[in-house]
């Protein structure tokens, strides 16, 4: 019987990348919406599609250069063996007893699928050769796709993942997402058919059926279930939240070493003591997020040190690593004071972060970022870490005057998710200030209009009287024979 495909097993090879993804650099974008990342990923699989259709091509050459009759195809996400055979049972083709047929292997159309197809070619063209053909060896009886339970796809989502996308920091961490999407809301037991999986998302509340319908249609995708889902996601209204000012911004930033001052020293659950000047690492990174912007991820990606304490770093910019949610970027403070009010470049925090950034793999990654919340609750700041990144991007607008494209590059984000995403926290107070602002500039304005009009009057009269002077000391100019 033909070899199984991953689908229908328990026993799981681990795909191969092998080269693939090698000469490919996923594109950078400012766009970190949904369309935008989905546009990262259609970039990622048409460079894999390309690649397997060479590797496609190349694996039928070589068939056909050891003149074996048998050739391997592509169907939708699936591969197939095309060759002249003996009729099937039941079968006809005007008087001829052979005919061409694709015979399906049950296996994706990845590197890993591809290695098989090519086993089983060959195999079918031994068996051709030797006139040992039999349809009972090639036809299964259960041709449906084997649908397994969440916890199947939990335990292989992963695997079949990075058999068509670049493995990185970002990627894995879309990855971990979706297994914690599978975990917590589409659950284990439920069975991953059609009906099943609509009626599970069907019980979740609204601001989780279209995170929950996505990664659905994604396992859909990557284990070819060959179905559609058909859900109307609810229209989901964002909480306002209550974006911090500049002065509680400051007075925040102190509570770090309040906190320090007042704590007892803590053993951890290793017995060992803590490392007691934690705190300043997480209050550099409050004051780095505060003054830049940024999403806590990009602390802590690959950070450039070298860079920020080069004293070639006259503007203080930050250098956010490619391997992030909207790639490279050059970061610079929305207010330059604070880079020194905050004390960024202060070594002790820089050292702390060195060390603690050695390793880069995503489960470090992850317990930073959530430290730094934790830090927040535990110094008793009000407001969370991503509060801080709506300051930036609300201050530019209303208060700064920051040129909103300008704005919008600097925090790694589309012009249209600037102006739809974040301007939705703007309060009525904060738009009332900016309608001030604006009447009394334009005020102000009308006002120097009117001054320089009445100075170009005051130039007019006295060009006139000069002028008048002028006749005048002509006419009493006396006459001499």
């Amino acid at each position: 019987m033909i070899k199984k495909d991953n689908q229908g097993s328990s026993d799981l090879p681990l795909p191969q990348t092998d080269d693939v993804f090698d000469d490919f650099e996923t594109p950078a974008t400012t766009d970190g919406s949904y369309r935008g990342k989905m546009a990262k990923a259609r970039a990622t699989e048409l460079h894999y599609e390309q690649k397997f259709a060479e590797k496609l091509t190349n694996a039928n050459a070589d068939l056909k250069r050891n003149k074996t009759r048998v050739g391997i195809i592509q169907k939708g996400r699936g591969l197939y063996l095309r060759a002249t055979l003996p009729l099937k049972p039941g079968d006809s083709n005007k008087g001829k007893d052979t005919k061409q047929y694709d015979v399906t292997l049950k296996v994706s159309a990845n590197l890993d699928g591809l290695k098989t197809a090519i086993e089983e070619a060959y195999r079918l063209g031994s068996e051709l050769d030797r006139k040992m053909f039999l349809w009972s060896n090639w036809i299964d009886t259960s041709e449906k796709i084997e649908i397994q339970t969440g916890k199947y796809y939990y335990d292989n989502l992963e695997k079949f993942y990075f058999t068509t996308h670049k493995r990185s920091i970002t990627s894995e961490h879309t990855v971990s997402n979706y297994l914690d999407v599978i975990r917590r809301y589409l659950g284990f037991e439920t069975v991953f058919d059609k009906k099943s999986l609509e009626a599970k998302i069907k019980t979740l509340p609204d601001w989780c059926v279209g995170l929950a319908t996505t990664v659905a249609q994604v396992v859909i995708k990557e284990f070819a279930l060959g179905f559609q889902l058909e859900i109307k996601k609810p229209k989901v209204e964002t909480n306002i939240r209550t974006i911090p000012d500049d002065t509680e911004i400051i007075k925040s930033f102190e509570l770090f070493k309040v906190y320090a001052e007042n704590r007892k020293h803590r053993s951890n659950n290793n017995g060992n003591w803590e490392d007691s000047d934690i705190w300043i690492l997480y209050r550099w990174c409050y004051g780095m997020l505060a003054t830049y912007g940024l999403r806590p991820r990009e602390l802590f990606v690959k950070p450039d040190i070298d860079w920020w304490l080069s004293p070639e770093n006259t503007n203080h910019s930050w250098k956010v690593h490619r391997n992030t949610k909207t790639g490279y970027r050059e970061v610079i403070p929305f207010i330059p004071d604070w880079v020194e009010l905050f004390d960024l470049k202060n070594k002790e925090a820089i050292t702390k972060l060195a060390s603690k950034t050695q390793n880069q793999d995503l489960k470090t990654i992850q317990a930073l970022r959530k430290s730094i919340a934790r830090w927040f609750n535990v110094v008793g700041v009000n407001f969370q870490p991503y509060d801080l990144r709506h300051a930036c991007a609300i201050r530019a607008h209303l208060v700064q005057g920051i040129p909103i494209k300008a704005s919008a590059d600097n925090l790694g984000h589309s012009v249209e998710q600037h102006t739809q995403t974040y301007q939705k926290w703007i309060d009525t107070d904060k738009r009332k200030k900016a309608f001030d602002a604006a009447i009394t500039k334009r005020s102000e304005v009308e006002a120097l209009q009117d001054e320089i009009f009445h100075l170009k009057l005051e130039i007019e009269k006295l060009k006139m009287e000069n002028q008048q002077l002028k006749l005048q000391s002509i006419i009493k100019i006396p006459h001499f024979p």
